[in-house]
């Protein structure tokens, strides 16, 4: 027993010397040390109370076993402290801290009779109840953490990555190990006051990173499959707002940028730090042979019109676009009708990889209409499953890019789209399955339903489309969903969880569904790396609809 276990006892004997002679009457009274074990059996209404060597502030552990038998914590004035096992089962744990009003003492009180077996496996004092040490994953911080502690300083660390770059990529040596086909990734910021937060987190969500001791390190370590592509933005001190949620949340844009030890960006062209993103690729990432353009592809041909719509009373840009052998009078053409068409064209390059797949022979000769937006707040009320938006696609743009030549059977036209863009392309596939033979969804917003982020989370309505295709007749329409593992978020709802729970409605009404799940997040950077094999597998130049299930 410990110098200070003893004087508690010793004060709890005084206080309660006359324990014993009461003992004598009703049970055993004896200190209860840390490990021991008391059993016994008692009659009806006897009782044995223990001595508790343990100071205030002290944390108590244990366990009763026994039925029919009931355990009371005593204060110093054997008052009843509260009742930590009520004898309605045969073994219970329980727990507590020591107040002011000890030492404490245990009592067993058997209603009715019965065996029963006491044990305190936990005295811990206050001075000692600290969490355990974080153990980093990261063995590259690891080693920095243990430097720190020898007194040095980080200045070594940061020299040694502004040669290697950001972030960092470990498979080795991770704690817990890794699985055969991860790796461990990373991301760090240097010398910020009070937070920075990691803008398109592996977890979905805007994270914040820790910092190491109180050195000038930041970090966010995560788990990611080996073939991952990751974009992303470091956010130093990013304010805190007195507004909403949302409002709190968008405050990261005000100092969000691209990762100073990083070179590698997409676009690659972005100078404005706060412009683009830094990019990440990990050792097993997939060969994309597909986007960039190339000088022995022939160009296909792309025309800017200015469209104004009197369904929905606006006007925007509608490109054309025409692959080199187009011909429009062919049969067997392919057409592709994309939402977000201006960013499908500048960001993802959409014409160079329809060039690029056309003359490998991986589809046929297609034509697309890429259908930008008026503004940010148009798309946001358009895209959304509008019946409008929906009409303008059928009785306007259809009609219109027929008049110029752009035209496709049915089975060999597809609209497609990501996220908001992904959502529509799937009610346009619900609601006009005369014109689209296929749907291709990008990381579609199916969680959506009206009004849903403006209600409380825990009444937040959710996944009307999805609703709408249980109950609707769906027409002859192939499905191509795509959803990243980096969308499992489910603040307002997992775009990879609401993906497949469309995928799944779609097999039960028959229709035919492929579904992939890629290592990565919710982007234009993601989705260009994916639009080639879904283009190839919608628009086969070989007759084959891209049906088959996969």
């Amino acid at each position: 027993m410990s110098p200070r276990s003893y004087v508690a006892f010793v004060s709890f004997l005084l206080l309660f010397g006359h324990l014993s002679l009461n003992a004598k009457e009703t049970g055993q009274s004896s200190p209860l040390l840390v490990g021991e074990k008391r059993e016994g059996e008692l009659q009806a209404k006897q009782v044995v109370t223990f001595a508790l060597p343990a100071a205030a502030g002290d944390f108590v552990r244990g366990a009763l076993a026994g039925s029919g038998v009931r355990l009371k914590l005593l204060d110093r004035e054997r008052r009843d402290v509260r009742c930590l096992v009520d004898g309605q089962g045969p073994n219970f744990p329980f727990m507590f801290v020591v107040g002011d009003a000890g030492p404490y003492a245990l009592q067993i009180v058997a209603e009715d009779g019965g065996k029963f077996a006491l044990t305190v496996d936990a005295i811990i004092a206050a001075k000692d109840q600290v969490a355990p040490p974080t153990v980093l994953e990261s063995p590259r911080l690891r080693q920095l953490q243990q430097k720190l502690s020898a007194g040095g300083t980080t200045d070594s660390f940061w020299k040694e990555l502004e040669q290697e770059g950001t972030p960092l990529v470990e498979t080795g040596e991770v704690v817990p190990p890794l699985a055969s086909n991860e790796a461990l990734v990373t991301f760090l910021y240097r010398g910020a006051k009070r937070n920075v937060r990691l803008f398109g987190a592996p977890s979905g969500d805007h994270d914040n990173l820790k910092r190491l001791g109180d050195s000038d390190v930041w970090y966010g370590s995560y788990r990611v499959p080996s073939a991952a592509r990751i974009d992303y933005r470091l956010a130093p001190d990013v304010p805190e707002l007195p507004g909403s949620e949302w409002e709190r949340r968008r405050a990261i844009l005000a100092t969000a940028q691209r990762d100073p030890l990083n070179p590698l960006a997409f676009p690659a062209d972005n100078i404005d730090v706060y412009a683009g993103s830094s990019v990440v690729e990990l050792p097993d990432a997939p060969k994309a042979p597909w986007l960039k353009r190339r000088d022995d592809v022939p160009a296909g041909k792309t025309e800017r019109h200015r469209f104004e719509s009197k369904i929905l009373g606006n006007t925007r840009d509608i490109y054309l676009y025409r692959s080199a052998s187009y011909d429009p009078q062919a049969t067997g053409n392919g057409l592709a009708v994309f939402f977000d068409g201006d960013v499908y064209l500048q960001e993802v390059g959409i014409d160079a990889i329809l060039d690029n797949l056309l003359a490998a022979g991986e589809i046929r000769p297609t034509a697309a209409i890429l259908i930008s937006n008026p503004s940010p707040q148009s798309r946001s009320s358009e895209l959304p499953c509008n019946p409008k938006f929906a009409q303008f696609i059928a009785e306007e743009v259809m009609p219109w890019a027929k008049e110029h030549g752009l035209q496709a059977d049915r089975q060999h036209t597809v609209v497609a789209g990501a996220s908001y863009g992904g959502l529509a392309a799937a009610y346009l596939g619900l609601q006009h399955p005369e014109l689209f033979g296929s749907v291709y969804s990008q990381s579609g917003s199916f969680w959506w339903a009206p009004n849903a982020l403006k209600a409380p989370p825990t009444k937040r309505p959710a996944e009307w489309l999805t609703r709408e295709y249980v109950t609707a007749q769906v027409g002859d329409v192939n499905y191509f969903l795509e959803a990243g593992s980096f969308e499992s978020n489910d603040r307002i709802g997992s775009i990879l969880t609401t993906t497949k729970h469309l995928r799944d409605v779609l097999e039960a009404k028959g229709r035919s569904v492929q579904f992939r799940e890629f290592p990565g997040g919710h982007g234009y950077f993601y989705w260009r790396y994916n639009l080639p094999q879904g283009l190839s597998d919608i628009l086969r130049p070989n007759g084959d609809d891209g049906s088959s299930q996969k």
